[in-house]
């Protein structure tokens, strides 16, 4: 993926030598930032060797990398194990949410995808975190709820397809 510039920011890909950045960026998130990405309680020594295993194997991370080269937000595509869909993961700093950079990271992971040529993406997280439905709701995304748990599948269409081009019409630009 080409380096997307973003208002506070810029979207890229990672690399291993990154894995630090992302790290960093997944301790910095608070406790509640922490629960909705991981689903639950998460502690330093996990997201480390969470941290650790995405950049260790054929996940793929995106991140916004800010002006002073901290990653600010991820997003993480996990390959599908046989014919499930691809998982994908996102985490936004507390104090730079509803800037847009969620959407940003959203449109980097599906293009990433895409290129990958995975056929659906997979979104999973509590029945709670309505900020990630509704954003993944924007692409298309439909979710089915049990335990506690909400699952959003999203079928990628080609890029000129109807859910695609309703998720750019519905697209909510970054706050100036």
């Amino acid at each position: 993926m080409a380096r997307a510039p973003h208002p506070l920011g810029t979207i890229r890909a990672l690399g291993r030598t990154d894995q630090t950045l992302h790290r960093d960026h997944l301790l910095r998130l608070d406790a509640d930032g922490r629960r909705d990405r991981f689903n639950g309680v998460a502690d330093d020594l996990f997201i480390t060797r969470y941290s650790e295993r995405c950049f260790a194997g054929p996940t793929r991370v995106f991140a916004l990398v800010d002006a002073s080269g901290a990653v600010r937000g991820t997003a993480e595509l996990h390959p599908p194990l046989a014919d499930e869909p691809a998982d994908i993961a996102f985490s936004v700093e507390p104090h730079l949410r509803r800037r847009g950079i969620a959407t940003a990271l959203f449109e980097a992971v599906i293009a990433g995808a895409r290129a990958d040529g995975f056929g659906a993406l997979r979104i999973t997280s509590s029945a709670g975190n309505v900020a990630m439905r509704a954003l993944a709701r924007k692409f298309g995304a439909r979710f089915t709820f049990e335990a506690g748990e909400a699952t959003g599948l999203l079928p990628l269409a080609a890029p000129d397809a109807p859910v695609a081009r309703e998720a750019r019409r519905n697209e909510v630009l970054p706050a100036a």
